[in-house]
């Protein structure tokens, strides 16, 4: 009797150790990894710093944000990161890779922000946007003597793989905490300066921080409660005038419409778009080819009624 109420106890220790490892496994489950570079998938970039990742804990939960940012284009990849990022869950993790200045004296950080998401990604401005978004509760820079991948200390092009995915893995899994990124940055982040929607005089300025692609769409950062500020309505006409580092490019009276369709063919019209942002279009054309309007902190916007 007492042979088998020791086995019993034994068993039971079992299952409680069992279950603990159980539970702190799928608490290291919990965060996902998320890419965001502009490399492209032509290669095997992307595939390496997945590899890296495996590496570090084959169970972690891998997804891509984009690869097709446009080469260098740091300010297009902190648009897509403020785009994105507040629609996942806190506690995921952003491998953010626009990196022009790879091996210089540009430092490596991992952002904690106010809402409890991670940014891993140079200190070159590439996360101007989601720190203004999401507020920043802390900022470390990457200690590389520990957050590594070993053998890789004589490569000096690729943190991405090396450094950023290492890092950015260690902390998703669970592997590391927070505190064991590196010590905190003694200095502001670097910020990208772009002009913020503000209303002047009788009329309202904003910046273009991206394109709608496809169709050639120009959305600008004028959200609807700033522009319902100038006391416009559906049907009125407004000037338009686009400026690249403050040299006028485009001058136009444009109306203000719900939808394309609601001007001729190839006619222009002011419009807000599914970010309820003010944007400018061409109804069955490409509005930013035909009139080299392009976007980026180097771009401004002036409205005002006609």
């Amino acid at each position: 009797m007492k042979k088998r109420f020791v086995v019993l106890i034994a068993v039971l220790i079992v299952f409680i150790l069992a279950a603990v490892a159980f539970a702190t496994i799928s608490e290291k489950e919990q965060s996902a990894l998320v890419y965001l570079t502009d490399f492209g998938v032509k290669d095997g970039a992307v595939s390496s710093m997945k590899g890296v990742a495996f590496g570090v804990d084959p169970e972690i939960k891998i997804y891509d944000l984009t690869h097709e940012i446009p080469n260098f284009n740091i300010w297009e990849g902190a648009y897509r990161l403020m785009q994105t990022a507040p629609y996942w869950p806190g506690g995921t993790v952003f491998v953010c890779v626009v990196d022009p200045g790879v091996g210089t004296e540009r430092k490596s950080i991992v952002l904690k922000t106010k809402t409890n998401h991670y940014f891993v990604s140079p200190d070159n401005g590439l996360l101007t946007l989601v720190a203004e978004q999401m507020g920043i509760e802390e900022v470390r820079e990457i200690d590389e003597d520990v957050n590594r991948l070993p053998g890789s200390e004589e490569s000096y092009t690729f943190h991405g793989r090396d450094v950023y995915s290492y890092t950015g893995a260690r902390l998703a899994s669970g592997n590391i905490s927070f505190e064991k990124v590196g010590p905190p940055l003694k200095q502001k982040i670097v910020m990208i300066d772009y002009q913020r929607p503000e209303i002047r005089g009788d009329a309202i300025l904003g910046g273009i921080p991206i394109l709608d692609i496809q169709y050639g769409n120009v959305w600008t950062n004028i959200d609807k409660k700033t522009f319902e500020r100038l006391g416009v309505k559906i049907g009125d006409e407004l000037m338009v005038e686009i400026f690249e580092n403050d040299e006028l490019v485009y001058e136009n009276k444009i109306p203000y419409v719900n939808t394309f369709g609601d001007v001729e063919e190839g006619k222009p019209l002011v419009y807000l778009n599914e970010l309820l942002n003010v944007s400018f279009a061409l109804n069955w054309d490409n509005f930013s080819e035909t009139y080299n309007v392009y976007s980026g902190p180097e771009w401004s916007v002036r409205i005002k009624k006609a």
